[in-house]
Parts: structure tokens; C-alpha cells; sequence
């Protein structure tokens, strides 16, 4: 059975993307740690980070800071933190999320509810960010 990523990335189920590429894709977290966390997700469906192979993993970690770099411009964060726990979901991904402090890193304090349209403005300020740095893989 597919991931819920791997059903994110097919569109079968929704996703606000902010970046795609032949190797990668990069979307909002549902769950939102603050405004504009996103989950950088390679396109095979691989659980856990370590068996990526070194292709992906750099790819991986390049779309992350490119990320990173768009969520300082747009979000004006303390830091911005890279997390990879493999928990919640069988398909390895990266949690980039910009932060004030370590207490953000609470995923039991992550929204439960978000404002759909707060999301919306959080991908779309990202995507034109990402595409002011010189990324075009942050289409829509």
C-alpha cells in the first residue's frame, strides 16, 4: 500500500506544494509546527533516511536549505531548524520549519486545525520566494 506521501505526490490526495523536481518534492505540513513548515519528501518511497541512497540524500538536503533560505525571507525566523524523525509516516521526509525557539520543535503542540487559507498564503509566499532565489522547480 502507498504512503500518504507517495498518495500526496501522485495527487491523490491534496497538498500545498511549494517545490518539485525529477528527484523530490516539498509541501506544507498539515500539522504545522509555525507558518510555513514544510516536509521535503523524495519521490521514491523510502522509509527510513539512511537507506536513501547519496544521490537523494544530497538532493534531499539541497531542496531543505533552498527551502530554509526561502522560509528565512518570507517567515524572518530566529533559525530555521531541519528535523528527520521517521515516525509518523513509513516514507522518509525532512521537516523544515522556521523557528523563534527550541519549544517550537514541540510536535504536541503542532496545529491541529489550521486556517486553510493562512496554509495557502504560507506556500504561496513561499513559491514566489523560492522562485526570487533562482529556483523555477517552485511552480505550483
Amino acid at each position: 500500500m502507498s504512503s500518504v506521501f507517495t498518495r500526496i505526490i501522485e495527487g491523490e490526495l491534496p497538498g500545498r506544494f511549494v517545490w518539485r523536481d525529477a528527484t523530490c518534492v516539498a509541501f506544507l505540513s498539515v500539522n504545522p509546527l509555525q507558518p510555513g513548515h514544510t516536509l521535503v519528501v523524495p519521490r521514491a518511497e523510502v522509509d527510513q533516511w539512511i537507506d536513501l541512497d547519496d544521490p537523494t540524500t544530497a538532493r534531499l538536503m539541497a531542496v531543505a536549505k533552498a527551502i530554509g533560505n526561502a522560509q528565512r525571507e518570507v517567515f524572518r525566523p530566529a533559525r530555521v531548524g531541519l528535523i528527520v524523525a521517521g515516525y509518523e509516516v513509513p516514507h522518509c521526509h525532512v521537516h523544515v520549519v522556521p523557528t523563534i525557539s527550541m519549544a517550537d520543535f514541540d510536535f504536541t503542540r503542532a496545529a491541529q486545525d489550521p486556517d486553510p487559507a493562512g496554509l495557502d498564503d504560507a506556500a504561496g509566499q513561499l513559491r514566489s520566494a523560492l522562485i526570487a532565489l533562482g529556483h523555477p522547480e517552485a511552480q505550483a
